[in-house]
Parts: C-alpha cells; structure tokens; sequence
C-alpha cells in the first residue's frame, strides 16, 4: 500500500531556503547586508533578490528580511504604515507591527523575520510579537544567519567600520552556507 502525504508534507518537501541578512551598528553608523540567493530544495532559483531595502518616509529606516519573500513585502508594507503612523519613531512602530504580526489572524501565518534600522536603533522583528534589540550591535537572520553572526562577532572584536564587518560576516557566510551566495545588497543610515 502507497504511504499516504498530507499537503504540509509535499510542503515541506519542497523548503524554501533564502538568505542570509546582517545588521551591524557601530557609533553612529549602521549596516544591514543581505546575499541574493533564494533556493527550493537543492535549486537556486533566483541569484539576486534584493532583500535589504530602504523604507519609510525619505529612506530613514533600512530593513532586510529573511523568509517567504510575498510574506516579507506584506511586512514591509504595515512597517511603513506604522512609521507613518508615529511619525517615523522606529522603535514604537516596530512594537506596534510586532504585537499585530502576533495577534492578528491574517499575520500570524506569515513565515519572515526582520532586521531593521534607523540611525538610533538596530531591531530584529519576529512573529513571536518579539522586537529585539541585539547585544553588541550585531544582529543575523537567515539560513547562514549564525555563520555570518558568529564571523561579525570575531571581526568586532579589531575592526570598528560597521560595513567592512557585514561584508567580511556575509563573504564568510557564503563561503560556508550553501543557501547563501555572494551577491549582496549592502545599505548605510549614517546621521
């Protein structure tokens, strides 16, 4: 007799693997870097995704996300609506977006996490209602999020310039994370 799947089975079968995303604050400089690759199973579908982005009103805040990419949008779209809404505060529109991501019965089944920025605050946003603000400076999500956490770190320790770390974190990441590739999308907020 045939084993019988479910659809979450099929699903899950068929993983969507994306990315690797770093944030590094340092002084009044902060990077958020993500690679380009997005993967199915074992296939790259796509080299250069653009996953690191500048939102809300004049390009204040950077955020990247790691994730289904229709569900990252979606999060995007309520983080500007929210930064409209507080008048560009980062910091209480992320709260804000993060106790709808967890209440809310549409967001809920949204599948990303966030890495955002302004020039005063580094966050990682999540599902859970969590808005967490990353010891150290250094924050990684993603497939290859520890490997490029765990080079950003040791790169802290002699380097102080937030972009040469993201970059070396990431070449580090991709090296060693096969759903992460050298293509990255690197943006500033400096005051």
């Amino acid at each position: 007799m045939a084993a019988m799947h479910s659809d979450h089975d099929s699903r899950a079968m068929l993983q969507w693997h994306s990315t690797t995303i770093i944030g590094v604050k340092r002084g009044n400089r902060t990077v958020i870097a993500g690679d380009g690759q997005v993967s199915m199973g074992n296939t790259v579908m796509k080299p250069n995704a653009r996953k690191v982005r500048r939102i809300g009103e004049g390009g204040k805040v950077i955020a990247g996300f790691a994730g289904a990419t229709a569900d990252a949008f979606t999060l995007f779209e309520r983080l500007e609506r929210k930064l409209e809404q507080y008048r560009g505060q980062l910091m209480r529109a992320a709260v804000e977006l993060a106790k709808d991501w967890r209440t809310d019965k549409y967001l809920r089944n949204l599948e990303a996490l966030m890495i955002v920025a302004d020039a005063d605050v580094l966050l990682v946003i999540t599902g859970n209602g969590d808005v967490l603000e990353p010891e150290g400076g250094i924050a990684a999500i993603g497939s290859g999020g520890n490997y490029a956490l765990a080079a950003a770190k040791a790169l802290g320790d002699y380097e102080q310039d937030p972009e040469k770390i993201a970059r070396r974190a990431m070449q580090v990441a991709a090296e060693v994370c096969v759903f992460t590739n050298d293509q990255v999308t690197v943006e500033v907020i400096e005051p």
